[in-house]
């Protein structure tokens, strides 16, 4: 109870001065707004080693897809690997909920590094233009699309079937896909107690090529996080 406390306490303090320390960004060219990205992704690394004795282990970094185009496939079990993984790939551009985008001073940030938002709660034009947002962003920005295929953070040994946007969204882009499982659920998840002394591995898996029907690929990928989660759990 007491390290789950001083680990909230300074994640969220360090969070939200990061924020206000770039605050000036917000006028200035996204890139450097993209710096204080990466800036919570070690702090979020630094808090969970000193207040839950958690190391984070990073597999196959030998995989990680150098000097082309391509779009990461994360599984989601926590807010962890929305902060970390900016560390170890070039600031993803992230796609997620509108309502986010309305968190004061947070959600400007959001918007000013190209977040690409949806209404998961009705039809609107902004939505029916949204897979058009991707890819005009794959092809703008040399930062690489990350999407979470379970659509939501859920629990470790939840097994539930991948969204077919993430094929939809491969058959797109027409670029290799970076898979990655991270098991962060088994010491910050979506729900209750932050656990100590359990460290987190993200593994990055081999790419996965273009050009597979989009069964597929939803199939292969969804078999291939799924397993690892299972070999890192």
């Amino acid at each position: 109870m007491i390290r789950n406390i001083f680990f909230l306490i300074f994640f969220y303090l360090g969070i939200t001065l990061i924020c206000i320390a770039y605050l000036p960004s917000l006028i200035l060219p996204h890139k450097l707004v993209l710096s204080g990205g990466k800036l919570m992704g070690y702090w979020t690394r630094l808090c969970l080693l000193i207040f839950l004795s958690s190391k984070i282990i990073v597999k196959g970094k030998e995989n990680i897809i150098n000097d082309e185009k391509f779009f990461i496939a994360s599984s989601h079990q926590s807010m962890f690997e929305t902060f970390f993984l900016q560390t170890i790939f070039n600031s993803p551009i992230f796609i997620l909920k509108k309502e986010l985008l309305k968190i004061p001073i947070f959600g400007w940030y959001l918007k000013k590094i190209k977040s690409i938002s949806i209404d998961r709660n009705k039809i609107s034009k902004e939505n029916l233009d949204f897979y058009n947002k991707i890819k005009i962003s794959s092809e703008k920005f040399n930062r690489p699309i990350i999407i979470f295929p379970q659509a939501t953070r859920v629990s470790p040994d939840n097994r539930t079937d991948f969204k077919k946007g993430a094929s939809r969204i491969y058959e797109i882009l027409k670029i290799k896909c970076q898979p990655v499982a991270i098991n962060s659920g088994f010491v910050w998840p979506k729900f209750g107690m932050l656990k100590s002394n359990k460290d987190i591995t993200v593994s990055i898996l081999k790419p996965i090529n273009p050009n597979l029907e989009a069964k597929e690929f939803l199939k292969l990928l969804q078999t291939n996080i799924y397993k690892e989660l299972d070999n890192i759990n």
